[in-house]
């Protein structure tokens, strides 16, 4: 539990992290993309109202510039454009302010803009503008390219700083971590100490009053009170141990009690016990089991499994309802499921099953003698041996548990 508590911490830290850098360099990234295309349609405004060239004006000159351009754009820009007429034909191209293009690179330029009839965009590298000209229609292409490299290596180091931060946060939540949780690992233990200790503790005493009932019984006969006294140690006895058992296999498996043993024998073992009070209570009680299945782990921790599910199962089933038990093999996966219908449970209600002490129905386990533990165990052995459990109710008039182990 701890360590899943750890790397839950360490899991969140970093898409915490990731989310906040991603979304920080995303507008930041956007802010520039825009100052890019902002600048390059101010250039192109300029040789629009000026029919493809820039004005004429001295170098030393000031000049108020509606448009804020600098007097040494027209020295730093490089363009070409490409007229044509009101046929769609090609009757000029300039490309004496750019060295890199040629008459045919530009032609074959406009002519996927032509096909396009996009007023304004990029192509490649070039941030284009395409407008009437006295009955004509010119495009003109700007060069953006120093413009992008700079915008994309800003990303790049952007992203390689970020991917540095996050490998650093990381490192650094490894190591404190576990200084973090250590509160609530603290806590945690005592807390598993004091119920494995008191669990032993209480074993003791209820052993003996249960011994000194029988005494009783035998020197003064059979009485209520005395079969009360014995029902309810009985019941205090069953709830010490189902304490101390959710508290060992929370604590995980360990290789001691490890073993390889045949799974499918188990279950169509523990499946013919629970026969007789499946008829008792008129239950049609199936079973699907595929033979030769094996399975490493506790073994008297899965028995103990098996039981719970079915016993649970047997308690909620409607009478003359349906139970059914089913074991496969999928690939590298061991499917337990058990089916029974009921008479009532929602779906917000499966999502709480497997939490100490939840009943569905109190009234109807105090009667069955239910603790609301019995699932809790279920779900810490499947846990310590790396499994998953899980419940759903399709109609909320049937109920479905499958335990998926790996292999």
């Amino acid at each position: 539990m701890i360590k899943k508590l750890r790397i839950k911490l360490i899991a969140t830290s970093m898409v915490s992290l990731f989310l906040v850098l991603f979304v920080i360099g995303g507008i930041v990234g956007i802010i520039n993309h825009k100052k890019i295309v902002a600048d390059a349609d101010r250039i192109l405004d300029i040789l629009e109202e000026n029919d493809g060239t820039f004005p004429r004006m001295e170098p030393r000159e000031k000049t108020d510039d509606p448009h804020g351009m600098s007097a040494e754009i027209p020295y730093e820009s490089r363009y070409f454009s490409v007229l044509y007429d009101a046929n769609g034909t090609i009757i000029l191209t300039d490309t004496s302010k750019i060295a890199s293009v040629d008459t045919e690179t530009a032609v074959n330029y406009a002519s996927e803009v032509w096909k396009k009839k996009s007023e304004e965009g990029f192509q490649d590298n070039y941030r284009y503008r395409m407008y009437s000209s006295n009955g004509n229609v010119r495009i003109i292409f700007l060069d953006c390219r120093r413009q992008l490299n700079n915008f994309h290596n800003f990303l790049l180091t952007t992203f390689s700083v970020s991917g540095i931060g996050l490998l650093s946060v990381f490192i650094l939540m490894l190591g404190l971590s576990a200084r973090i949780v250590k509160p609530f690992s603290d806590n945690y233990e005592k807390q598993k100490r004091f119920i494995t200790d008191a669990g032993h503790e209480l074993k003791t005493p209820l052993t003996i009053i249960d011994a000194d009932a029988e005494i009783l019984e035998m020197d003064f006969g059979e009485n209520e009170w005395l079969q009360d006294i014995q029902a309810q140690t009985s019941r205090l006895a069953d709830l010490t141990n189902a304490l101390v058992m959710l508290s060992r296999m929370e604590e995980g498996v360990s290789r001691d009690t490890k073993i390889e043993f045949p799974l499918s024998d188990i279950v169509e073992e523990v499946c013919h016990t629970f026969q007789a009070p499946a008829k008792v209570h008129q239950i049609n009680l199936d079973s699907k089991i595929e033979p030769l299945i094996s399975m490493n782990g506790d073994e008297k921790a899965i028995r103990g499994l098996i039981t719970i599910l079915l016993d649970n199962a047997v308690k909620y089933t409607n009478e003359n309802g349906t139970l059914s038990l089913a074991l496969e093999k999928k690939k590298n996966r061991i499917y337990l499921s058990v089916f029974n219908t009921t008479e009532f449970i929602s779906k917000e209600q499966t999502s709480h099953l497997f939490d100490r002490f939840y009943r569905t129905d109190a009234s109807r386990n105090s009667q069955t003698g239910g603790y609301g533990l019995g699932l809790s165990i279920a779900a810490a052995t499947v846990e310590s041996h790396h499994g998953k459990i899980s419940a759903e109710t399709k109609d909320e008039k049937s109920l479905k548990i499958t335990v998926v182990f790996p292999t």
